[in-house]
């Protein structure tokens, strides 16, 4: 015996249950990726911040432990005149625009800007030269020079040139005032980052927990509710 075969409109409500049931257990998958989503962008956001406070705490307490204060002339106005004043040319230097005048050396701009008023100082005290463009070795007429044969003799060594040294520990020091900047400036990234990822996290959050993707409907408000429309089956007709 053959058994009959469903209805039509049987059929219609089967398939109508198996997209329903499909949906809602892509709607409950997309749900829980969501909330997993809003704790990684929670937990990352709130580290990032805690670093980046404590990052930024550790250079200013690492700049006020040195105890370093700018001199009068640490003002634009007052370092320019300086420069002239020593036969610099000015046009070819950079001067620092913040001033750092009697002021404590606690943060990372304050430590950038003493640094652009500590390499016109090493300017002053080389002439203008840098490093590269300073000879070797001392001379006896304060020139220079970069045969060992003509500089002046230490115990049978020639002597090296004092004004290169300073410009050595200059740099070295200037290194590690522009180290503080670029770390008390990564410490602020750091902390900007938090805060957008924490706000993201929480936003998000609040968007899959309310039910958004459980309903469609308060996602897009303009979609209005499905209704299944009845499929009949017609009948057959008989002779």
């Amino acid at each position: 015996m053959f058994r009959a075969l469903p209805s039509a409109e049987t059929w219609a409500h089967t398939v109508n249950d198996y997209k329903l049931t499909k949906g809602a257990i892509v709607r409950k998958v997309f749900e829980i990726g969501g909330v997993i989503a809003a704790v990684v962008l929670i937990v990352v956001g709130a580290g990032a911040l805690y670093t980046g406070v404590q990052a930024r705490g550790t250079v200013h307490d690492s700049l006020a432990q040195e105890n370093i204060v700018g001199s009068p002339d640490m003002t634009p106005a007052a370092i320019k005149a300086e420069a002239k004043q020593a036969g610099l040319d000015v046009s070819k230097i950079s001067f620092p625009t913040l001033s750092v005048a009697n002021k404590d050396i606690n943060t990372g701009e304050r430590a950038h800007a003493f640094a652009g008023y500590m390499r016109v100082h090493t300017l002053e005290a080389t002439g203008g030269l840098t490093y590269a463009e300073m000879p070797r070795y001392a001379t006896a007429d304060g020139k220079g020079t970069n045969d060992p044969a003509q500089a002046v003799q230490v115990n049978g060594q020639p002597q090296s040139n004092g004004a290169r040294d300073i410009w050595v520990t200059s740099t070295a020091l200037q290194t590690a005032l522009q180290s503080s900047y670029m770390a008390d400036g990564l410490s602020l990234f750091a902390i900007f980052t938090g805060i957008a990822l924490l706000l993201t996290g929480i936003g998000f959050g609040i968007i899959v927990i309310g039910g958004v993707l459980r309903n469609r409907e308060l996602g897009f408000g303009f979609h209005s509710k499905r209704e299944q429309a009845p499929v009949s089956a017609t009948p057959a007709v008989q002779s």
